[in-house]
């Protein structure tokens, strides 16, 4: 039975991480949307604090140390870095999505490096983000012009050369994919095989023929780095595909590149998740001490806005309890696809129609540069990325007919 009552620990996790989307994200939301950038300078001394969006910022990492092998045979019942993860990302959201997403960091890169990497490339790759090193990012880049749902319509090339592959093709809409120093890119050696032609590679900054050719302008999560990124020629070496060439030989564990796409997305959905339920609470909780305070001093009637209020309050508690579910199921080392993909879809639909509802409630205070309109821009592309809606529901429909012997 799971229980929903936080430990002393997540407690101090999520107070420590409230007070610093209050007292430091918070403060320079509004300007970091207006200018479409996070500053530098903010972004330096706050790597010095430690504070990233990932798993691993909470202690159940298997990426640099010698501590890793130790970790590894640590009872899964005491493992509870996804549920710190979903802990903190609901608080970041609540601060701002946008800075939240900037922080330094692996970012997406992270889990499928620490679930598929050698133990070198663990090292190599992990060990670069640290409190005493500037500021540095990783970045995942799998959606393509023609590849974004369906992830089997993958056309970036990799072919086999001497020493290495060479990769061409083309990624977009990559968070971070600028700045990062390095990205986990996925390609296929074989289009005709389908998904078990996918590889994953990590390609690192100022490799040749690797470039950003685009910064998008976007409409929400302004003040988010997301780069379309260009393969020309690529010559990446041998080292730095996930897992090693051995990895890919398994075929009877299935290891492919679209397995190392899909962990990944079971292991960040959550997050995605708990991120929405923060923008959804920090609406509410703006609009709610709107009402109490400004209503009375016009004569406004509470009726209507409490029950929206209420309504808002019901479906972000829901939200926050489907996303704890997903995970603990990781924590525990089970199964959570279904689940992450639960509190995924639900959790965006949800961020969107509490924002909407409270910009009803605030009307014209709620617009103009005030923090509801921005958190409703913000909250639309939760629905989209890391899987659409649509996406979702199909993988949570093939978790119901699979058991009938249905594939759908």
């Amino acid at each position: 039975m799971i229980s929903f009552k936080m430990s002393p620990h997540q407690i101090q996790v999520k107070e420590v991480v409230h007070w610093f989307a209050e007292n430091e994200m918070r403060p320079i939301s509004l300007a970091s949307d207006q200018h479409k950038r996070v500053p530098d300078e903010w972004l330096e001394n706050i790597n010095q604090l430690g504070i990233q969006l990932s798993t691993s910022s909470f202690g159940d990492s298997d990426s640099t140390s010698e501590e890793s092998d130790q970790t590894e045979k640590r009872k899964k019942s005491e493992r509870q870095g996804n549920r710190l993860a979903v802990i903190a990302a609901e608080e970041l959201g609540w601060g701002d999505p946008a800075i939240a997403l900037t922080l330094p960091g692996p970012g997406l890169g992270g889990p499928p490096v620490q679930a598929s990497g050698t133990p070198e490339q663990k090292r190599r790759f992990m060990s670069i983000f640290s409190r005493d090193e500037p500021p540095r990012w990783g970045a995942y880049a799998l959606t393509e012009p023609e590849a974004g749902s369906d992830v089997s319509g993958l056309k970036t090339t990799a072919v086999k050369t001497n020493g290495g592959y060479i990769l061409n093709g083309q990624k977009v809409f990559i968070t971070n994919g600028a700045r990062a120093s390095w990205v986990v890119v996925f390609a296929t050696v074989d289009q005709k095989s389908g998904r078990a032609g996918h590889r994953a590679f990590v390609v690192e900054k100022g490799t040749p023929g690797f470039s950003c050719t685009r910064l998008a302008d976007k409409m929400g999560l302004r003040a988010s780095e997301t780069a379309e990124l260009l393969l020309e020629d690529c010559f990446v070496p041998e080292e730095n595909l996930l897992g090693g060439e051995s990895y890919y030989e398994e075929k009877s564990a299935g290891h492919t590149g679209f397995r190392v796409a899909m962990q990944t997305f079971d292991n960040t959905r959550p997050i995605i998740a708990a991120m929405a339920t923060g923008i959804a609470r920090a609406a509410f909780e703006y609009t709610l001490d709107f009402v109490q305070h400004e209503y009375p001093k016009h004569g406004r009637s509470f009726h209507t806005a409490s029950t929206i209020l209420a309504k808002a309050q019901q479906e972000i508690d829901a939200s926050r309890l489907l996303t704890w579910e997903a995970a603990w199921k990781a924590d525990m080392g089970k199964p959570n696809a279904k689940e992450a993909a639960m509190c995924k879809s639900f959790s965006g639909t949800i961020s969107l129609g509490v924002c909407s509802r409270c910009l009803e409630v605030l009307g014209p205070d709620g617009v103009e540069g005030h923090l509801v309109e921005k958190l409703y821009r913000d909250a639309k592309i939760f629905d989209i990325f890391e899987g659409t809606n649509q996406i979702q529901h199909l993988i949570i429909a093939r978790h119901l007919y699979e058991p009938l012997g249905v594939r759908i």
